[in-house]
């Protein structure tokens, strides 16, 4: 089994992380999509809405069979993604893992914790966002793994390091942009 890892606040949930979860399981052939719903985020200034209120609202807006909305992270105690890959190898050893990310997140991967050791552990599928991509594709993480790039039909198979720049028709949110209206919180 294949699954996609896509983690993050979810602060709040939104149409874009559906989009870009049904994506990833039909183009990088995936069996399932596992949201990690994360207590927070150590790059962020401020922390986010309740645990409980992010994991209903993912709850009610993803629906889909091959979609796991999650707090694993919360029950493993795990703060950052190296530490939650590692917990989740070892739980599920059968499992093949594939990190999700949004192509805003790779233009500063290179700041997470152990970002190079999540590049040897799991192939990345980096996913478009608006205003990200040449940021994204110029970024440390691209420059450094240009040669582990393959295409998006092999990711799921790929021995890391290994990552998949994916272009598709994009959702304008983001989930700063939701809170900024005041509509969240």
């Amino acid at each position: 089994m294949v699954v996609g890892l896509l983690g993050g606040s979810f602060d709040p949930p939104h149409a874009g992380h559906v989009h870009i979860s049904l994506e990833a399981l039909k183009r990088f052939r995936l069996d399932r999509v596992w949201w990690l719903v994360s207590p927070g985020n150590p790059l962020k200034p401020r922390p986010p809405a309740p645990l409980p209120a992010r994991l209903a609202e993912a709850r009610r807006l993803m629906r889909h069979p091959r979609v796991v909305v999650t707090d694993i992270e919360a029950r493993l105690g795990t703060r950052f993604t190296a530490e939650t890959l590692a917990a989740l190898r070892a739980r599920y050893p059968g499992v093949r893992f594939v990190w999700l990310m949004g192509a805003d997140n790779l233009a500063q991967f290179h700041r997470w914790d152990r970002w190079q050791g999540i590049m040897r552990t799991v192939p990345v599928g980096v996913l478009a966002r608006p205003g990200a991509g040449l940021r994204s594709r110029t970024s440390p993480a691209a420059r450094i793994y240009a040669r582990a790039r393959v295409g998006a039909a092999d990711l799921a198979a790929a021995r890391p390091p290994a990552w998949c720049f994916l272009n598709l028709p994009m959702v304008d949110l983001s989930s700063t942009a939701i809170r900024a209206t005041g509509r969240w919180r």
